[in-house]
């Protein structure tokens, strides 16, 4: 899988969600693309991830 620009092997199924926690990512201050398309917060538990899939996250930064 290319996770940010950088491939991986995921040696198991795991969920968007599952990954996502391993990773530490706070849920509510990322944004997800999927194979070019966005993934709703309320689907990252349903959607398996797999080796052939492009994943990005994009955090959201405050500041000012």
């Amino acid at each position: 899988m290319i996770y940010n620009g950088q491939e991986i092997m995921l040696s198991e199924q795991i969920t968007l969600e599952q990954f996502l926690v391993t990773k530490n990512y706070d849920i509510l201050k990322i944004a997800i693309e999927l194979n070019s398309q966005i993934i709703p917060k309320t689907q990252y538990g349903q959607v398996v991830l797999n080796n052939t899939d492009k994943l990005e996250v994009v955090s959201f930064v405050g500041g000012g």
